[in-house]
């Protein structure tokens, strides 16, 4: 999937796309990037509604390719290294959103597999 990124886009809309093609994952956008291995402040996190320019600081256009394959370290990379945006994967589990920190080197979709089978548990 390609995911065109620029100043006036919504939060919610590349969400929406996200959950589209990875449906057991979501990806939240923050102020600003979490400790190395650490948890992401809630109280950091952007509201849907706001464009990508209100919330990076790095104002470049362009697309971002997003593949099952990529893992996701390497997407929540991305979006910062080109982007300027913080983005954090969470995985689903039953009812529960969690952070993919720990199974960060899986690929997006081992994450969404896994997802998957532990909402199917509950």
């Amino acid at each position: 999937m390609k995911v065109v990124i620029h100043d006036k886009r919504k939060i919610f809309a590349i969400q929406e796309e996200f959950t589209q093609v990875f449906p057991y994952l979501k990806l939240e956008f923050y102020a600003k990037p979490s400790a190395a291995g650490g948890k992401a402040a809630k109280k950091l996190l952007k509201h849907a509604g706001k464009t990508l320019g209100e919330c990076r600081t790095v104002h470049n256009a362009g697309k971002i390719t997003i593949s099952p394959t990529m893992t996701v370290v390497n997407l929540e990379q991305r979006f910062s290294d080109v982007y300027g945006l913080s983005v954090q994967v969470f995985r689903k589990s039953g009812n529960v959103w969690l952070e993919a920190t720990i199974t960060d080197a899986w690929t997006l979709e081992e994450q969404n597999k896994e997802g998957e089978s532990l909402s199917k548990l509950n």
